[in-house]
């Protein structure tokens, strides 16, 4: 399990600050670090009250293709009965700070800090900030690509320190992912797991693969290998990695290095330019 998870918490810097920063936007993949979640990077939506977000992926020409990633921060009595707009859109929810009220399929749950939540399209879900503090959790959306013959995927609330991570092969346990969703389990068209690397515990080839992925630091620090960099990522960055961008990482410590990973799974390959896939 973790220590601690990162959310950010805006303001602004100094004028006495450097402009310089980490991030970086290529063809490839792209890094938003931590320092440029700001209040003047903030957005709103409608029917959430008290509650503003920042927005670290969306379906973009040259970025990602398959989902929108928010961090939504939703402060004390905030919330909203009509949460998603989209009827045919899935979600998962990671609460990173703070409790959530969550009411879906007539259950209403208590998520804390490792929480989750997947919430199949037209599920009619609610969210409320019932306490005192701050809450903040991440939001993946994706449009469900239903398949003829298969069910809808079912609600799933669980979290984080009650799933236990399932260890890579032949890393003696270093390297574990957090799995909330059966992988065999073909209605589901994304994953969103917790991956957990030991101080020094690295991925030993690069990746190269048809997975589109969007990753975010909960916690520790990492040297990350994005196509043909090399980049310091630590808790609070935020990477997108196109389809086929090689990738591998090297844990830095002095503690775990975790991230909260997205990917578009178990569909065929959309053949018509432009079209659903």
């Amino acid at each position: 399990m973790s220590g601690k998870y990162f959310a950010p918490t805006g303001g602004h810097p100094g004028q006495d600050q450097l402009l310089t920063d980490r991030a970086i936007f290529t063809d490839a993949y792209a890094v938003i670090p931590k320092g440029t979640m700001r209040d003047i990077v903030t957005s709103f939506l409608p029917f959430w009250e008290n509650t503003r977000l920042w927005v670290i992926a969306r379906p973009l020409s040259g970025f990602a293709e398959t989902f929108s990633q928010y961090i939504m921060e939703v402060g004390p009595g905030g919330g909203s009965n009509q949460p998603e707009a989209d009827a045919g859109a899935e979600g998962v929810l990671f609460i990173v700070e703070g409790t959530a009220t969550l009411t879906v399929a007539g259950e209403t749950h208590v998520m804390e800090p490792g929480g989750y939540a997947y919430l199949p399209p037209a599920s009619g879900w609610t969210l409320h900030n019932n306490h005192d503090d701050m809450l903040r959790f991440h939001w993946i959306r994706k449009a469900y690509e239903p398949v003829p013959g298969l069910d809808t995927p079912d609600v799933i609330v669980t979290n984080d320190r009650d799933v236990p991570p399932t260890v890579m092969p032949g890393t003696d346990g270093k390297w574990a992912t957090t799995r909330f969703v059966d992988p065999a389990d073909l209605r589901h068209d994304m994953h969103v797991t917790v991956v957990t690397f030991e101080p020094g515990a690295i991925i030993p080839f690069l990746e190269t693969h048809v997975m589109e992925h969007g990753l975010y630091v909960l916690e520790g620090k990492a040297v990350y290998r994005l196509n043909n960099d090399w980049v310091e990522v630590e808790a609070g960055d935020y990477m997108w990695l196109r389809a086929f961008c090689p990738q591998a990482c090297y844990a830095g410590g002095p503690g775990k290095f975790r991230y909260l990973l997205y990917k578009d799974v178990n569909r065929h390959m959309n053949l018509r330019l432009g079209g659903a896939r």
